[in-house]
């Protein structure tokens, strides 16, 4: 396994003491988690957490329950798993889903509360990926308030880049989540295999294609994310991904909008300019919008695009881009004090202590987009307190001689404003950046249908050999004694 960027923590994020022994990742990694998380914050974050989950548009008392009754979600209707766990609920009746039911065969990570474990569904062959929570544990960090938040959150979730929450179960000590399991790993690991450690700029536009949209229905949700890293995207077995960990996220309030018309300014401007010229450094706006760059050399909307002679933008009988439907699903009313996040990506507001919202995940997401292109990211110093006073003090600067786009390039600057009331996306969210020419060639409703950049090798369960087991008594009383020895398993007490 290739080496990874170690990304430290401070405040109350050191890892979960697990009572399990470590075994050594080979493939995917889930659930890792190093955050940023003041102890400062906890309480403030529970009052703004418990205010806004009572007051969020799309949460209901009353949706959670019918959700667990549901027997799948819309967009995973297909899925065996939810067959396979239906099954076992209906033959076990009363006693329910329990962790006697599965072999834990891989330890796939351990995070700031809980631990993830590749898990198969005994006599089912289904794999999943089960996060194990101590429940004393998380009492005594004060961290219950966070595992509620993130059950809830996946809850609600139903959206092909999101994961599918199949069920929720407890014992006297432990609270699991079980979910899907990615076999292709994290981006992070995918990404340190690629020539010279980074993506090529195709590579990085499908990945952040999908986590943009990902991004876009957790808003629309009343989400805000705010632990966006190559660590917490996940590749599934047929290439496409998946964002994982939401033990940090901010529930808010929101009011998605179909906007027919826009009247500012910068919403008339039909096309970008990303010559080299103006994405220099004395371009200070997100994308620049001179009167110089608005000429017919610049990049337009496809549909105006035509083999016949140039027409110009504004001849009556076209039709402006802005002129159709957009969805506006950004909660720009969100607000938090919290200090949470990964050092290299933590946005100025938060470690200036201003108050943050939603602009936070657009900041990251432009991060994200600077590593995979580049390998490093772009404000990361020889330690904690030097990367921190690069973001707020030192400006955005690209390697020499590196080779990816001017649309890029611009891109990653409009996202990396350290004003977040100047960052692209602040006002309409993921519909601003979608329009940027660095995605032009993307077709957003047919995206699942993209032809990933790697597709996984399949697991091989023969592999899975545990290196050391753990030594406590297993009381299993819902496996025989011949399950428990049939092929390689972790063993651990949960009763």
């Amino acid at each position: 396994m290739s080496q990874q960027v170690e990304r430290k923590e401070t405040g109350d994020a050191e890892s979960v003491t697990c009572s399990f022994q470590d075994i050594s990742v080979s493939s995917s990694v889930s659930g890792s988690d190093n955050s940023v998380s003041s102890n400062v914050s906890n309480a403030s974050e529970a009052k703004e957490s418990a205010k806004s989950s009572s007051s969020h548009m799309s949460f209901d008392p009353n949706e959670a329950s019918f959700r667990s009754f549901c027997p799948s979600k819309p967009h995973k209707g297909n899925d065996l798993r939810w067959e396979a766990i239906q099954c076992v609920k209906a033959k076990d009746g009363d006693f329910g889903l329990g962790l006697g039911h599965f072999r834990l065969l891989k330890k796939l990570g351990c995070g700031d509360i809980g631990s993830v474990y590749l898990a198969e569904l005994r006599g089912m062959g289904c794999l999943f990926a089960i996060k194990v929570m101590d429940k004393g544990m998380l009492a005594g960090r004060k961290k219950l308030l966070r595992a509620q938040t993130e059950r809830e959150i996946l809850g609600l979730l139903d959206h092909p880049f999101l994961p599918t929450l199949y069920s929720h179960f407890e014992t006297d000590k432990f609270s699991c989540l079980l979910m899907e399991f990615c076999s292709g790993g994290d981006l992070h690991t995918l990404r340190q295999r690629q020539p010279g450690k980074h993506f090529t700029e195709q590579a990085a536009r499908f990945y952040a294609s999908e986590v943009l949209l990902a991004l876009e229905y957790l808003h629309m949700m009343g989400v805000v994310y705010r632990d966006l890293k190559p660590e917490n995207v996940l590749v599934r077995e047929d290439g496409h991904i998946m964002l994982s960990d939401f033990d940090l996220s901010l529930r808010c309030c929101v009011s998605p909008t179909l906007v027919h018309s826009c009247s500012e300014p910068s919403c008339n401007i039909s096309s970008y300019c990303i010559e080299p010229a103006c994405i220099g450094p004395s371009c200070k706006l997100p994308v620049c919008v001179q009167p110089s760059c608005l000429q017919p050399s610049c990049f337009k909307p496809r549909f105006l695009n035509s083999k016949k002679p140039k027409v110009k933008i504004d001849k009556p009988s076209l039709v402006s881009s802005d002129s159709r439907p957009v969805l506006i699903a950004e909660p720009t009313t969100a607000r938090s004090m919290s200090f949470v996040g990964t050092h290299e990506y933590l946005a100025p507001e938060i470690i200036r202590g201003d108050g943050h919202g939603s602009a936070v995940d657009w900041w990251t997401f432009g991060i994200f987009l600077y590593e995979l292109m580049l390998g490093r990211t772009p404000f990361k110093g020889s330690g904690n307190r030097e990367t921190l006073f690069n973001v707020v003090g030192q400006p955005l600067k690209f390697p020499e001689g590196s080779n990816i786009s001017f649309a890029a390039k611009d891109l990653i600057r409009g996202l990396l404003v350290k004003d977040p009331q100047k960052r692209l996306g602040f006002k309409r969210g993921a519909t601003e950046i979608k329009q940027h020419p660095f995605f032009e060639n993307v077709n957003w409703a047919l995206i699942r249908s993209t032809c990933p950049p790697e597709i996984p090798k399949p697991v091989d369960l023969s592999s899975l050999h545990p290196t050391c087991k753990s030594s406590l008594a297993a009381n299993d009383k819902a496996a025989t004694d011949s399950d428990r020895t049939s092929g390689p398993f972790l063993d651990f007490e949960f009763f």
